[in-house]
């Protein structure tokens, strides 16, 4: 099935899902050739995520056109090589990072959108802050560096082979993001809620996620 009828058929889904809502799809690229993630530009993907910043930085040379979002790990001393190139930064995750990338972004004279990183199933080979943490480093982030929107929250979930048991994760996702607009209701950058991937995004959509993060299904298989 071509990228455009994969596409159409998720769209399908959301609109079946939550009528009228805006999910905004992001296509994850990594492994993926420049040429096909053309293809899916052309298929109307509106977005597009990497995980490692050189493999990114490869891709953003020949399609700086393109809204890019940078959904992996980030080391400090990455920052600078994708400051002012992506729209989205997906994984603040700890203090050090958020420091490093508000000095850049206040050196640059800009605003860096950012979603903080929640390891909402505590899984041990996850990165993100444990969900207890994520109210008192949203404030501090908020109060003390003032170069960075935060913009919402995103979670990866445990791999299951039903969705369904990966509910609760979403569900607690939706209540901790509903808290946090609730205490800071002047933030009103505070409007992403990315979770979901290929084989468990029509549940995340179902708990109120707003970015999904399609790789497998739009792409196939990856070679890794």
């Amino acid at each position: 099935m071509e990228i455009s009828q994969k596409l159409q058929e998720v769209k399908r889904e959301i609109a079946k899902i939550r009528p009228g809502s805006k999910v905004k799809i992001l296509g994850v690229t990594k492994t993926v050739d420049v040429e096909r993630i053309k293809e899916a530009s052309k298929a109307g993907v509106e977005a597009f995520g990497e995980n490692k910043v050189q493999e990114f930085l490869e891709k953003y040379e020949k399609l700086p056109h393109l809204e890019w979002h940078f959904i992996g790990h980030l080391q400090t001393n990455k920052i600078n090589k994708i400051l002012g190139k992506v729209v989205l930064i997906h994984s603040l995750d700890r203090y050090n990072l958020a420091e490093e990338l508000n000095k850049r972004a206040y050196r640059l004279g800009i605003n860096v959108p950012v979603l903080l990183e929640v390891n909402m199933a505590k899984e041990e080979t996850k990165f993100g802050l444990m969900p207890e943490e994520v109210e008192e480093f949203y404030f501090e982030v908020r109060e003390n560096f003032k170069n960075l929107e935060v913009s919402g929250l995103m979670t990866v979930a445990p791999y299951v082979e039903n969705p369904e048991e990966v509910r609760p994760v979403f569900r607690a996702m939706r209540e901790l993001f509903l808290k946090l607009k609730a205490q800071d209701p002047e933030n009103d950058k505070f409007q992403y809620l990315s979770m979901g991937m290929s084989n468990d995004y029509k549940v995340a959509v179902e708990e109120g996620a707003n970015i999904i993060r399609l790789g497998t299904l739009l792409f196939g298989e990856r070679n890794y």
